[in-house]
């Protein structure tokens, strides 16, 4: 669609690089109007601000590289919870081909379902974990933590420090046997009040809760 002075046309062009536009085999050629980027772009090059600056969107996404990792032992921890998850999906398909091994009507052979249930939950178990902890980071800032999560679906939580109500450190039995912990954050609201940082060693955990309380108690005085 092009943009004249005074009207509108919507047939096909072809956009010459050094020229004005022109429209498809018809023999017409008329200077668009400058557009609100090319006037943005002219400004930014009179101030001298980059037009990278310029062409940026408002919001385009974290890099992880540009933030804090989770402890590497956070992999063998959702491993053995995965795995004992699927493990337990499979031994309820083993249990249902053996009460049904005799039917004459199968529609699988026996053994089959079980054999694609182990291979499925052995896979996953060992592939999942691992995507799970690359898009998995977090960075504490001046005054907001900031998560970002998602193998597919990726999520962007910011959590503001003068928000924060109170923190809590928490394990399970797996992740004490790794000093792992979960870096839980009560925020004022009642819907999804409780952030959640995972896969962080004790020590990290707890100097984590230490500066944001800081923060808080700083800005409480």
């Amino acid at each position: 669609m092009l943009f004249w002075r005074k009207q509108i046309i919507t047939i096909p062009y072809d956009r010459d690089t050094n020229g004005p536009w022109c429209v498809g085999d018809v023999n017409i050629c008329i200077e668009p109007l400058e557009t609100p980027l090319q006037s943005s772009l002219s400004e930014s090059a009179a101030s001298g601000v980059p037009d990278a600056a310029v062409l940026a969107p408002p919001f385009a996404g974290v890099s992880f590289d540009a933030l804090t990792a989770l402890d590497v032992s956070a992999i063998k921890v959702w491993r053995l919870k995965t795995g004992l998850f699927l493990g337990f999906l499979a031994l309820g398909v083993l249990i249902w081909d053996i009460l049904n091994a005799f039917q004459a009507e199968r529609l699988v052979p026996f053994g089959a379902a079980s054999l694609v249930a182990i291979v499925v939950a052995i896979a996953l178990s060992f592939w999942i974990p691992p995507l799970r902890h690359r898009y998995w980071g977090y960075a504490l800032r001046d005054e907001e933590l900031l998560l970002v999560r998602g193998i597919f679906n990726r999520v962007h939580t910011i959590v503001p420090l003068r928000r924060i109500q109170h923190l809590d450190i928490s394990q399970d039995i797996f992740e004490r046997e790794f000093d792992l912990a979960k870096l839980i954050v009560h925020t004022a609201g009642t819907r999804s009040s409780d952030v959640i940082l995972p896969g962080l060693h004790q020590d990290v955990a707890e100097a984590l809760r230490d500066e944001m309380k800081q923060f808080i108690t700083d800005q409480a005085l």
